[in-house]
């Protein structure tokens, strides 16, 4: 029994990520034969993650709640947390890293829900980060990155590659490297007045329509298994763009990179036939049409946002995105990652 004067309560909030570059070439089997390469960027849309113990009145109950989703379930017990499609996450975090047989687990995210900016990845780290500060534990970012992975695709049995973890509990930029089941961390430094222009003219527009990835990834990786020679060339074109992508970032040269995400965003198309939406389409064609230079489908695609490098400012561009029904979100560079209180 925990003494009245420990604490009850444990936070943790994680941004999510924009992935410039190489997204998909970290995803299994192709990490694993052929090793990945993405680039990506954390940003200021957090998940947050409040864990607190006990239950009213001595009550023995779990209670989760996912704030964002409207959703909530009630546990008799740690014997209730059984996978069935309901808050599968929040359970199979539980199963994972058991705290008090009373508590509730509360979850909320500042990205819209399949919004292809990992919040599914970012929501990993902060429950592995909320959960161990819980149990007393203290993990580095990297291995709270490796944990949250293993939470969502063996404990959650959601399929996806490491990216997204990396990038909510490390933040900045970074370049990162999959040879599974190792990870290469490379930070990217910016000069600054490029970092601040780089956010001042990113548009990022999520489209209304939430994706799941994990349908998407299975299709993909299974033509690669197969030997689909369109998909594997896309996928080594990817891991091409975002070593190409690391060297634009670090040279400033924002009309390369511009150039290097339309890149990207081609090669991805190759991958799935479902990959661009009518929404994404016409949300492509009517910002470039106000002036964008470059941009992309956010993480696995097939819905869910799109990002742009605009001219100038985004103002332009943005209300041309509003008009083809899209939401625009806000962007500011996450330089930390996960924290935990």
């Amino acid at each position: 029994m925990r003494r009245r004067d420990l604490p009850t309560e444990f936070h943790a909030e994680a941004p999510v990520r924009l992935d410039f570059a190489g997204g998909w070439t970290d995803v299994p089997p192709f990490s694993a034969r052929e090793g990945g390469v993405v680039v990506n960027t954390a940003i200021a849309l957090p998940a947050r993650v409040d864990v607190t113990l006990g239950g009213e009145g001595g009550e023995q109950r779990i209670r989760l709640a996912a704030l964002d989703l409207g959703q909530e379930l009630e546990c008799a017990n740690a014997g209730g947390l059984v996978l069935d499609g309901r808050l599968d996450l929040l359970k199979a975090a539980l199963r994972m890293f058991p705290v008090q047989a009373a508590c509730t687990l509360t979850t909320r995210s500042a990205a819209p829900p399949g919004s292809g900016l990992g919040s599914s990845g970012a929501l990993d780290v902060a429950l592995v980060a909320a959960l161990t500060r819980a149990r007393g534990e203290r993990l580095a970012d990297r291995e709270i990155a490796e944990q949250a992975w293993y939470l969502e695709t063996v404990e959650a049995k959601i399929p996806g590659g490491k990216q997204d973890q990396f990038a909510a509990a490390l933040g900045g930029f970074q370049r990162l490297s999959f040879r599974d089941p190792d990870v290469g961390v490379e930070p990217i430094t910016l000069d600054p007045a490029f970092a601040a222009a780089l956010e001042r003219q990113m548009l990022l527009c999520y489209t209304g329509m939430s994706r799941v990835s994990g349908a998407t990834i299975a299709r993909v990786m299974a033509a690669y298994e197969r030997g689909d020679q369109r998909v594997t060339g896309a996928l080594r074109a990817l891991k091409d763009v975002a070593a190409a992508m690391a060297e634009a970032l670090r040279g400033a040269d924002l009309a390369r990179v511009a150039a290097l995400l339309s890149d990207n965003w081609t090669h991805q198309q190759a991958l799935d036939a479902e990959m661009c939406t009518p929404e994404m389409a016409r949300l492509e064609r009517d910002v470039r049409a106000a002036g964008a230079l470059g941009g992309k489908a956010a993480g696995s695609g097939a819905g869910g946002s799109m990002f742009f490098i605009t001219k100038d400012d985004s103002r332009t561009a943005a209300e041309a995105a509003r008009r083809a029904g899209a939401t625009v979100l806000p962007v500011r560079w996450a330089s930390e990652g996960v924290r935990a209180w």
